[in-house]
């Protein structure tokens, strides 16, 4: 894979294009996250009941936040995703596979704009995956 900022820029041009494309990516990411998680929507629901939509969009929020800074700042990203994976699972239930669940989501609604060709921003996003799914993974074992 190519250097940092290079990565940084490959990402930058693909969050740049879901924009023009997509505009806001909150709903569809959620459209295709509670697909995949029903049992997330009925816990939200619940948990925060008559705010969801304010929450989806936090959460959204979050998700790109760690995209967009893994990079520049890993160390950031694996402290603010692992604590928060652990107090959201001992707290309100809420398991690890729905944090990466939301990060897969939000990466398959952009990587969905990417065009044929362009190999090696599809690369950056599938190393994305890859690495946070991965942090999600490892907090688990402290549950």
């Amino acid at each position: 894979m190519t250097g940092v900022e290079e990565k940084k820029r490959l990402l930058e041009q693909g969050l740049e294009r879901v924009v023009e494309l997509v505009g806001d990516i909150t709903q569809p990411t959620m459209e295709r996250y509670y697909r995949r998680y029903p049992a997330a929507r009925e816990a939200f629901e619940r948990l925060w009941a008559g705010n969801r939509a304010q929450l989806e969009g936090e959460m959204v929020e979050r998700a790109l936040y760690c995209l967009m800074y893994w990079f520049e700042s890993p160390g950031e990203i694996e402290i603010m995703l692992g604590g928060s994976v652990l107090h959201h699972n001992d707290t309100l239930q809420v398991p690890p596979e729905w944090y990466s669940g939301l990060i897969d989501a939000a990466i398959d609604v952009i990587a969905e704009t990417i065009p044929p060709g362009h190999g090696a921003e599809r690369a950056v996003w599938d190393e994305l995956r890859r690495e946070l799914g991965g942090l999600v993974e490892q907090s688990r074992q402290f549950i």
